[in-house]
C-alpha cells in the first residue's frame, strides 16, 4: 500500500480550521488535524510546500517511519507548526491503520483508558439576560461545568459569542 495524495483542508472561514486528508492506492482515506490557532496559514504552507511531497509513495503503515522522516529531515525541529504538522500526518495515518485493521484506533493502542469523560459546555451571550438563559440552558442540559462568556460593548464580534444562535452553544 502506498500514500497517492495528502490534501490540506481549510474549513470554517475566518476560523480556518486546518485538515490534512492522506488518501492511499487501496482507497483507504485518514484525517489528521493540523490547527494551530493564530497560525493555521503558516501550518498550511508549511504542509502543502514540505510536507505532502515527502508523502508521496510512502507506506502509510510505517508511522513512526514516517513521524521520524518528518521530524528529522526538518532543519528548525520542534517548532509549533513543524509539530501541528507532523500531528496532522500522525492522525491521518492511524486513522488509516484503524480503518485497515477494521477496529477504532484506541483499540490498536492499548483500549479504553476510562468508562467516561468530564465536559462542557459552553455559554455565551451578547447582553447578560441572553448570558444567564444560555447558561440555564447548559444547566438543564445536564452540564457540571459551564465556561462563561458575553460580548463587550463596542465589539462586533468576539470568538465564541455573538454568532448565529451562540447564547446556546
Amino acid at each position: 500500500m502506498k500514500i497517492t495524495a495528502a490534501d490540506v483542508i481549510v474549513t470554517s472561514p475566518s476560523r480556518n480550521f486546518v485538515a490534512l486528508k492522506i488518501t492511499t492506492d487501496e482507497g483507504f482515506t485518514g484525517l489528521g488535524d493540523a490547527t494551530l490557532n493564530g497560525r493555521e496559514l503558516a501550518v498550511v504552507a508549511y504542509l502543502t510546500e514540505h510536507v505532502v511531497p515527502l508523502l508521496i509513495g510512502r507506506d502509510p503503515h510505517r508511522i513512526e517511519d514516517t513521524w521520524q522522516f518528518l521530524y528529522r529531515s526538518a532543519y528548525w525541529r520542534r517548532g509549533p507548526v513543524t509539530m501541528a504538522a507532523i500531528a496532522a500526518v500522525d492522525m491521518a495515518l492511524w486513522d488509516i491503520k484503524g480503518k485497515v485493521a477494521g477496529m477504532p484506533v484506541y483499540q490498536l493502542l492499548g483500549g479504553a483508558s476510562r468508562t467516561a469523560l468530564r465536559t462542557y459546555g459552553h455559554a455565551s451571550g451578547r447582553d447578560l439576560p441572553e448570558l444567564f438563559d444560555s447558561i440555564r440552558h447548559h444547566l438543564e442540559e445536564g452540564y457540571k461545568s459551564i465556561r462563561v462568556q458575553t460580548s463587550i460593548p463596542g465589539i462586533k464580534a468576539l470568538y465564541g459569542c455573538c454568532g448565529p444562535g451562540a447564547g446556546h452553544r
